[in-house]
């Protein structure tokens, strides 16, 4: 295959914030004229100075595919990709490194990969349909060619938004799009753009509204339906995705990009042999995919192959060293011990200025991980105050916003509230939901209850959560959500139905058995419109000494959500607010829910495991006490701890830090004290 002129199709990436662009602005100019190897020295000296800036970076990959230094290009890209998977344009670049080194086929799978990243990159459908045509494959040729059309027909409006919305300007974006955007008359791809807008916005289920009304209009509108799949993904409404992937995977069964979205979903329900075999098939053609090693091992840790996972996330380190996923996937077993020179490696790679951010606070959360097993404890606060902190930089929590929603729950809930509302909801006792903190026992609890016969765990779902933001509008602003107060207009039949639909959105994660655990911790948040909508649910409360559940949430890093675990501030008022919620619910609906503590649950199992299974209701069986033989697949932290025979390390573990403790001693106040209550 002859190759394009190596200096084609280079497109400019998104604008960054000064003093940046400047710099950014000089390296595209010497690109323009030509003068690539200053271009390339400017932007290796850009990216080695601001490691985690995305065009940096890119600069670098497309001024080494310039020079022809294109096995550099790729592992620029390579790394490019772990900081940025979503990033458009740099499977772009990969095409054109590709196409160079006449690599047709794999050209082609990423320049479709681009397109599907980012619909509107006009010079990768040109691509594909050049190199569709040369592979002898008219048709696809042609849909690459309409798909190039169409985006050339583009109102100018459309396109000047879109422009905006690539560098992040999203209100400049949305205002740019022309006025009554709704009607069919304006074309749906003002409307799809909105809903990007929407997305990045966090109004997730408005963005997931817009497009379903683009496919509404368009059923055969692949981008549309691809994009509703990603973001039902990230809502974690895996059967909604899954169908339109299934749909999409139609026309395109050797896409794997959608069938690594698929192989995700399956593991999102609780699939995770189907997504084992997923990645084992993707990773065929390309074993050293650090990305798909990584979810490969997720999904054997959930099913208990532990050695199978450990090889899976040594793979992906290897094939990426600073890959600090992978490193923290291996100390997040909680069972695995690091050899010195892991420890002595992870140490270079955080120490090492181009490693990115990203990979450094997954380094530091490992290494805490790893110098608390050899006795270091010193160095491990640190390497967890310094992991925390980087988490908590690039977070927008704030504990206030958490405590008005506490205060708006008391208010709205009260006792002649649910009085008003008796025998409301639906009348199914299947769910059992166990709520509290993050590493407070909860997956004991749930491990314990589901091996009983009658019972199956499920995994923390998100139906309850997803119903309370549709009852606030499904606005990203806690502070402007209608939620709770909406629960006090709705009709008395409004709870049933409400209680049938969350029953219904939790069907795709069960199996046969009668009963299911739900143990979302935070739904401790929403226990008002459980009682409402489930009056026969049964509800536990697994609580644990404060300064162990805070101590145990320091050293978690959590794959998404939970951003209140990440400053000791931060955790303690959660941890008070929560206690703060739990007294009211105790207060206006004496005796709903079951409170067991931890510790208790520790010293004595028997007893505990009986006065669980007595709330409820079912019959004493000895494999509750077993629980740990129990097959089952396990997403949360404490998947590898509930394998094993309880055990009371996790009593007084906490105390190894004993020296650096007084800071949150002081902000959990009197929570020290009563906590139990």
């Amino acid at each position: 295959m002859r190759s394009p002129p190596m200096n084609a199709q280079f497109e400019p990436g998104p604008v960054t914030v000064p003093p940046i662009p400047n710099e950014l602005a000089r390296i595209r100019a010497l690109i323009r004229e030509q003068r690539h190897g200053e271009a390339l020295a400017a932007a290796t000296a850009l990216s080695g100075a601001t490691p985690d800036d995305r065009d940096a970076l890119y600069l670098v990959a497309v001024c080494q595919r310039l020079l022809r230094r294109l096995p550099e290009a790729l592992a620029s890209l390579v790394l490019l990709e772990s900081q940025h998977p979503d990033y458009g344009l740099l499977q772009q670049e990969r095409g054109y490194c590709l196409v160079n080194l006449d690599q047709g086929a794999r050209a082609i799978e990423a320049f479709a990969c681009a397109v599907e990243l980012n619909p509107a990159l006009l010079a990768s459908w040109d691509m594909l349909e050049r190199l569709h045509r040369r592979a002898g494959d008219p048709v696809r040729a042609a849909a690459a060619a309409g798909q190039a059309a169409a985006l050339r027909s583009l109102p100018t409006e459309v396109v000047r938004a879109g422009n905006l919305y690539s560098v992040g300007d999203l209100t400049a974006a949305e205002s740019a799009l022309p006025p009554q955007i709704a009607v069919a008359s304006v074309g749906t791809d003002a409307l799809r753009l909105l809903a990007r807008i929407r997305w990045k916005q966090g109004e997730l289920d408005v963005a997931q509204g817009l497009f379903s009304a683009v496919i509404e209009r368009h059923p055969d509108d692949r981008d549309a339906r691809q994009e509703r799949a990603r973001l039902n993904l990230e809502r974690r409404d895996y059967p909604a995705a899954l169908a339109d992937i299934e749909a999409l995977l139609v026309a395109d069964p050797d896409s794997a990009f959608l069938r690594t979205l698929r192989a995700g979903a399956w593991a999102g329900v609780g699939d995770h042999d189907r997504a084992i075999t997923a990645y084992l098939a993707l990773l065929e053609p390309d074993p050293s995919r650090p990305e798909w090693l990584l979810l490969l091992g997720h999904s054997l840790k959930a099913v208990g192959r532990q050695s199978e996972a450990i090889a899976a996330y040594r793979a992906a380190a290897s094939a990426r060293p600073a890959f600090g996923d992978a490193w923290w996937s291996l100390a997040n077993l909680k069972t695995w011990h690091f050899a010195p020179e892991d420890v002595a490696h992870m140490r270079a790679q955080e120490e090492n200025l181009t490693t990115a951010n990203a990979d450094r606070l997954h380094l530091c959360f490992a290494l805490g991980k790893a110098l608390s097993d050899s006795g270091d404890q010193a160095a491990s606060w640190q390497y967890y105050l310094r992991g925390n902190a980087l988490r908590r930089a690039g977070s927008a929590y704030r504990p206030e916003i958490t405590e008005a929603a506490t205060s708006r729950q008391i208010a709205t809930c009260t006792a002649a509230f649910f009085a008003r509302r008796s025998g409301s909801g639906a009348p199914d006792p299947d769910p059992v939901f166990v709520v509290g903190l993050p590493r407070s026992g909860s997956t004991l609890v749930e491990q314990i209850l589901a091996s009983h016969s009658q019972v199956e765990g499920t995994q923390e779902l998100p139906s309850l959560p997803r119903i309370a933001a549709e009852l606030g509008g499904g606005l990203a602003d806690p502070l402007r959500s209608r939620y709770p107060e909406a629960l006090d207009t709705l009709e008395f039949d409004h709870f049933r139905r409400l209680g049938e639909r969350y029953l219904e959105l939790t069907r795709a994660y069960r199996g046969g058995k009668p009963r299911f655990v739900d143990k979302m911790p935070n739904n401790f948040r929403h226990l008002g419109l459980v009682h409402l909508m489930l009056p026969n649910a049964r509800i536990i409360d697994v609580r644990r000494e404060p300064m162990a559940c805070c101590v145990a949430n320091l050293h978690q890093l959590f794959a998404g959500g939970q951003d209140f675990t990440y400053g000791i501030e931060e955790i303690a008022r959660y941890y008070r607010s929560y206690l703060e919620l739990m007294r009211h619910w105790d207060t206006v609906l004496p005796g709903r829910i079951l409170r067991v503590i931890y510790e208790d649950l520790v010293e004595d199992l028997d007893g505990e495991v009986r006065r669980l299974l007595d709330h409820c209701a079912l019959e004493f069986e000895p494999s509750s006490l077993e629980f740990h033989r129990t097959q089952r697949s396990v997403s949360t932290p404490s998947s590898e701890q509930v394998r094993q025979p309880i055990y009371r390390d996790g009593l007084t573990d906490w105390r190894k830090y004993e020296p650096w403790l007084d800071p949150l001693r002081q902000a959990m106040g009197d929570a020290l004290d009563n906590w139990r209550d």
